[in-house]
């Protein structure tokens, strides 16, 4: 799990969000995947965290992440895109890792279409940032970096 001083963290994006800044960019904006995970690389060498970035088109590659973090990882940002909405073997592999984690999503779902307004993860996290664009993955950092922090 990374050593005391520097805890390993999994960022973890599911369908979709390998088109990033090209996809819908008024909606998702113009920085792609790469600007994303430069940028929470770049906050998590501030923070003193280690730091792995993965992504997956596939539910099972996803789910086969998770079941591998538990064992090498501290915390876990998850933006899991529209299996948030619809995937009870991802939110069982979530649990299952029992990481600590907080859920992403770069636009408000609230303020999108009704089937974006369920997440069946939500309530397994330590926090839900959505609607802040790509700022919230270093939130979600953030978050993490305050919650694995040891305590007097």
């Amino acid at each position: 799990m990374g050593g005391p001083e520097r805890p390993r963290v999994l960022v973890l994006n599911g369908p979709n969000l390998n088109m990033l800044g090209t996809r819908e960019p008024a909606v998702y904006g113009t920085q792609t995947l790469r600007d994303v995970e430069a940028l929470v690389t770049g906050r998590a060498q501030e923070l003193g965290l280690d730091v792995d970035c993965s992504q997956s088109n596939h539910e099972g590659v996803l789910i086969d992440t998770l079941h591998a973090a538990r064992s090498t990882h501290a915390g876990l940002v998850l933006n899991a895109g529209g299996l948030t909405h619809t995937s009870v073997v991802l939110r069982d592999a979530v649990a299952a890792s029992e990481l600590p984690f907080v859920e992403v999503h770069i636009t408000n779902v609230h303020a999108r279409e009704p089937f974006r307004h369920t997440s069946l993860l939500s309530d397994l996290a330590q926090a839900v940032i959505v609607g802040a664009g790509v700022r919230g993955y270093v939130f979600g950092l953030e978050v993490l970096h305050d919650l694995l922090r040891p305590r007097p």
